[in-house]
């Protein structure tokens, strides 16, 4: 059985931050996001392939941060809450040392004010293609400079840039970490 996502329009409803911080913490067994627009998304869980490919990824992102000390890593249990209004989360995300550093305490233990770095959206087989496009179109528009949709179901990667076209490429393909993540390689060769 493949279980959708939710998209609740709540635009008539005026849920602050929060509103939604709580609507979060009391309800820790859904995953929530909210759209720039302010529809609520519930999400489904992945299943088992969708959650090892992600393990991976992020261990990937999370060594090659141990070595370079540049930033932070995080899961997809972290919500950001961008500059554009929207509350993101993405299947891992890295932020600058300076960049995480410049936030409060308290802006560090909710949802963090603040667009990643750098993102990675994996599609798993619950997940519509074009939803996850305006998601990423949402993170380039809150600032964040590179992004990956990896897309195993077509055998793509979408790699987006800040101010730049996306690129498409057909897996297996290596990503690298160009001048957001220098040195980082990324291959997905088992996709």
């Amino acid at each position: 059985m493949v279980t959708n996502t939710l998209t609740l329009n709540l635009n008539s409803v005026d849920l602050t931050d929060d509103q939604f911080y709580q609507l979060c913490q009391k309800n820790s067994d859904l995953k929530f996001e909210r759209t720039a627009k302010g529809d609520l998304i519930i999400m489904p869980p992945v299943g088992g392939e969708s959650g090892n490919r992600e393990a991976e990824m992020i261990a990937d992102l999370v060594f090659w941060n141990r070595q370079t000390k540049l930033g932070y890593t995080f899961s997809s249990s972290t919500i950001f809450k961008l500059p554009n209004g929207g509350d993101r989360s993405p299947d891992a995300a890295w932020i600058k040392k300076e960049h995480w550093e410049a936030l409060t305490p308290e802006q560090k233990r909710k949802f963090p004010p603040i667009a990643p770095d750098f993102v990675i959206e994996l599609r798993s087989a619950t997940d519509n293609i074009e939803t996850l496009r305006y998601k990423m179109q949402e993170y380039m528009d809150a600032g964040v400079k590179l992004g990956w949709l990896i897309n195993p179901q077509q055998q793509q990667v979408e790699i987006y840039r800040l101010g730049k076209d996306v690129e498409l490429r057909n897996l297996p393909t290596e990503l690298l970490g160009e001048d957001i993540l220098p040195g980082l390689i990324l291959n997905l060769d088992c996709y």
